[in-house]
């Protein structure tokens, strides 16, 4: 039997969820392909091209026959610190945002945000993750993943997305959950979601000193950032806040329909 194929985020804020099939006790149980940006992760599901992906949650309201993998997300209780609007003038001020192209969640939460509890409508234009060049252009620029840790936030405003969720809604918020094609017939006995999250949980800090090096930035930051700023469970209160998120994204026109949640089992 050929081994299932799934797909990642290579971001750090993915990388506790991929571990253990990358340098862990699963990583022969699949064929793992890593990509920077989830959008292009879900499109590989969307074409068939592996039987599961870690997904930027708004892609289940678009892509058919779906089922979600129960317990494992990529949330976050309070600020995320990786899904920023780094932004020229304050947000209320802002008339054009430049919009990362390897985000689809986090593309609509700003605009849920803005419009819902800002009342604002600017101009949205797709733009590859580069800050200088988004910038150049527009007011502010939306930036998730290892780019916006990066982000020199000493000149511009900056504002944590989860942060704004949880400020407005009193709920966390969930960035991305593994997705399974309801026709891949894949088994839990085959690929174990759950024990590869409670194996990167235990390597964390092993995680934190190889990204220190790839991104130059502080192991003890990226620690943090990993212990205190991401969340990956996809427990109740998460749930709830990803529920509030569907149906916002409806009610502002940013999906045609809500599907029921379906979990994989």
């Amino acid at each position: 039997m050929s081994k299932p194929k799934i797909a990642a985020s290579s971001y750090l804020n993915s990388a506790p969820l991929c571990y253990s099939f990358v340098k862990g006790q699963q990583r022969d149980s699949c064929r793992f392909f890593s990509d920077r940006a989830p959008s292009r992760c879900a499109d590989m599901l969307r074409a068939g091209e592996v039987s599961a992906a870690l997904i930027p949650v708004i892609e289940y309201q678009r892509i058919a026959d779906l089922l979600i993998a129960p317990n494992v997300a990529v949330a976050s209780k309070k600020s995320v610190r990786s899904v920023v609007l780094a932004s020229r003038v304050p947000i209320e001020e802002a008339t054009s945002i430049a919009l990362d192209t390897c985000s689809r969640t986090s593309t609509v939460l700003i605009k849920i945000i803005l419009s819902r509890f800002y009342n604002r409508a600017p101009r949205y234009t797709p733009s590859a993750p580069d800050i200088s060049q988004m910038l150049e252009s527009n007011d502010a620029a939306l930036i998730i993943g290892d780019p916006a840790i990066k982000i020199d936030r000493s000149a511009l405003y900056v504002y944590d997305m989860a942060d704004e969720w949880r400020k407005h809604t009193g709920l966390p918020f969930v960035f991305a959950f593994w997705a399974v094609r309801a026709d891949a017939r894949l088994k839990p006995d085959q690929v174990d979601f759950e024990a590869a999250k409670r194996e990167g949980i235990e390597h964390l800090n092993e995680i934190a000193a190889e990204y220190a090096a790839n991104l130059g930035e502080p192991e003890d930051s990226l620690l943090d950032y990993l212990t205190n700023n991401i969340n990956l469970e996809l427990d109740r209160e998460n749930l709830e806040g990803l529920s509030l998120y569907y149906r916002l994204a409806l009610e502002c026109g940013l999906i045609g329909e809500i599907k029921d949640i379906r979990f994989w089992r």
